[in-house]
């Protein structure tokens, strides 16, 4: 049986070449591919829990194949396959089959149908890909394909500035639970010395000690971190309403249904880990009540139909996490197959139930009676109705905590740099290499002190280009800086071979050749890539806009390039005590692919300058 779980993963991949390579207006050829190859994917998921039902229900894990192997270091693609994975595969592949046969006639002669049964398609490998996974390098592929996914679904409508803007949002905190996912599985390995699959992850009792014990705490503790970020709990939850700017049918798989429930598959595939620290089950229980009370008083006066569902649908969600914390897992697997499904029908029917609404509202209007609201009652309760109608500022102050103080480090640094990048960049880059290569010939203090120069310098880059709100080439290049920094300061801390930091850059150096490619020629439409608006380019520009799109993609290190592999052998090379560096290099790893995908999203998004066309309005 273990043979069979790669099939579950081959056929969505297969049906996606097939889709991206149709013609566009071939739109019953698309729509036709993508519902025969989910609703194949859900036939064969049936068979397939049914013969393992009949064999006793054991627990699959199959180690398909090595990527890399050095010592105690090993990248490999593996799947597992339990109850877990039973329920939510086939929930998952029922509601992209229907949203699929829905959306074929929701999106009918949209501009962008292609693009948007292929995003789709690739949605479902990426979902299928975390639910199959037998370890933590195969779930953070998907993982980074959902996250790609679901800012293309959000900026569906890419001439319009609200789409583009809000997912850039999305993209943002999405990023924060990817690399909190991508730190724990760097303290993992620390913890238990090698790579290691889901079926692992309870620690031998003869290895427990203090450090090991603060090792678990602190993954944990990143666990809820990437959790909160993806399902939206507290203080995350302002991310899915503004994620409703893409179609209803994507909002209704995405964010009702599927991605959403993410979070909470995950602690489902963790709980070994944590199931015996009592002061983590507290955090759990209290973060999911936290969210539940909070959710759903914000989603009771909300006007609009989409936020309304997305704060149930948190609120929904922050009780499974209290029904995981206290061990109730079948509990939590009915709860989610419930929730998707009734979110999925709420979205795709809102259309509908809003016409009826307004409807009712002008032929049967009744003016409410006037009542006193002097008490003091009255005055509490119209005070937590203003809190939840502003949903308890939490995007607001996600801004001003989070994100605005690099904005404004970045915007200070930006003109110094100017003046001096010149001289500095050469000479980094030149001390970096020559330290590199006679590095058995360096004081250890000495190298240690211009590996953390060259961190600090590698994310003084990122964020000057993260604020430029100047030259598109010049951004990017310093992104491209950013990159060979990063490596040389953890090829000079450990013992990071030229091999190893080939495989780091041999996709960083073609994606950001290619980028630089397509920023020269749409630099050629009329010399204007200024960074300071949205450009709209896409309009005309298709082709570019999709060459700098995987570049940025490229650039980043996501799974279709070796920088992936390479990202996980760079982590590997930082040894856990090292807070400061590792600290460093996260928050490298953060913001340089939010500075790369907002290149892409100012330069091809929004309206288009020329108002030779049809204009979008500013929200969907």
């Amino acid at each position: 049986m273990e043979l069979l779980l790669s099939y579950f993963l081959v056929l969505p991949l297969i049906s996606l070449l097939i889709s991206f390579f149709l013609p566009a207006k071939r739109e019953s050829h698309i729509s036709g591919i993508v519902i025969g190859s989910i609703a194949l994917h859900l036939v064969a998921g049936l068979v397939f829990v049914l013969y393992w039902l009949l064999h006793g229900y054991p627990l699959l894990n199959s180690k398909l194949f090595t990527l890399y192997s050095t010592g105690s270091f090993e990248f490999f693609i593996d799947f597992h396959f339990d109850r877990a994975t039973a329920v939510f595969s086939i929930v998952g592949s029922m509601i992209a089959l229907f949203v699929s046969i829905f959306s074929r006639t929701y999106m009918h002669r949209e501009e962008g149908f292609k693009r948007y049964f292929v995003t789709i398609l690739l949605f479902f490998f990426g979902y299928q890909m975390v639910i199959f996974s037998g370890n933590f390098e195969t779930l953070f592929i998907g993982w980074e394909v959902l996250g790609i996914c679901s800012f293309l679904l959000i900026a569906f409508y890419r001439d319009r500035y609200l789409p583009a803007k809000n997912s850039l949002k999305v993209i943002s905190i999405y990023r924060l639970g990817d690399i909190c996912l991508m730190l724990v599985m760097w303290l993992i390995h620390h913890i238990f010395h090698k790579n290691i699959t889901f079926s692992q992850l309870i620690l031998p009792s003869e290895l427990i000690t203090y450090d090991h014990q603060l090792l678990t705490i602190c993954v944990s503790i990143l666990i809820m971190i990437a959790v909160a970020a993806k399902s939206a709990l507290l203080p995350f939850s302002s991310w899915l309403p503004r994620a409703m700017e893409g179609p209803t049918t994507s909002s209704a798989v995405f964010y009702g249904a599927l991605s959403i429930h993410l979070g909470v598959f995950l602690l489902l595939r963790t709980y070994p880990l944590w199931e015996s620290l009592f002061i983590i089950k507290c955090l759990w229980i209290s973060l999911g009540l936290l969210t539940a009370l909070i959710a759903s008083s914000i989603s009771r006066v909300q006007s609009t139909v989409k936020t309304q569902i997305a704060y149930a649908s948190i609120a929904q969600i922050g009780l499974m996490v209290v029904e995981i914390a206290m061990g109730w897992h079948g509990l939590a697997l009915i709860h989610f197959a419930g929730n998707a499904f009734l979110r999925t029908y709420q979205l795709l029917i809102s259309p509908s139930v809003l016409s009826y609404k307004i409807h009712d509202m002008v032929f049967n209007y009744k003016p409410l009676a006037i009542v006193s609201r002097n008490t003091w009652w009255s005055r509490w309760s119209d005070t937590f109705y203003v809190l939840n109608i502003k949903e308890w500022n939490l995007d607001t102050t996600l801004f001003k905590f989070l994100w605005n103080p690099f904005k404004k480090f970045g915007n200070r640094l930006t003109l110094p740099l100017n003046k001096t990048s010149y001289t500095i960049i050469p000479v980094m880059l030149s001390f970096g290499m020559a330290g590199f290569i006679a590095d058995d010939h360096v004081h250890h203090y000495v190298d240690h002190s211009f590996t953390l120069i060259t961190a600090i310098s590698a994310l003084i880059m990122i964020l000057t280009a993260f604020t430029e709100r100047g030259s598109a080439i010049r951004a990017w290049n310093r992104l491209g800086i950013a990159q060979g920094l990063l490596s040389i300061s953890v090829a000079l801390n450990e013992d990071f071979s030229f091999y190893q930091v080939m495989i780091y850059l041999s996709g960083i150096m073609i994606a950001y050749a290619t980028g630089l490619y397509s920023l020269y020629q749409v630099k050629q439409v009329d010399q204007d890539i200024i960074l300071d608006r949205f450009h709209g380019y896409s309009h005309n520009q298709k082709k570019m806009g999709l060459l700098f799109l995987v570049s940025c993609l490229g650039l980043i290190g996501l799974p279709f390039t070796p920088t992936f592999l390479g990202i996980d052998l760079l982590f590997f090379h930082i040894q856990y005590h090292q807070v400061l560096f590792v600290i460093l290099t996260a928050l490298s790893f953060i913001f340089i692919e939010l500075s790369a995908l907002r290149i892409y999203a100012r330069l091809f998004m929004g309206q288009y300058k020329k108002a030779d066309h049809a204009m979008a309005y500013r929200s969907s």
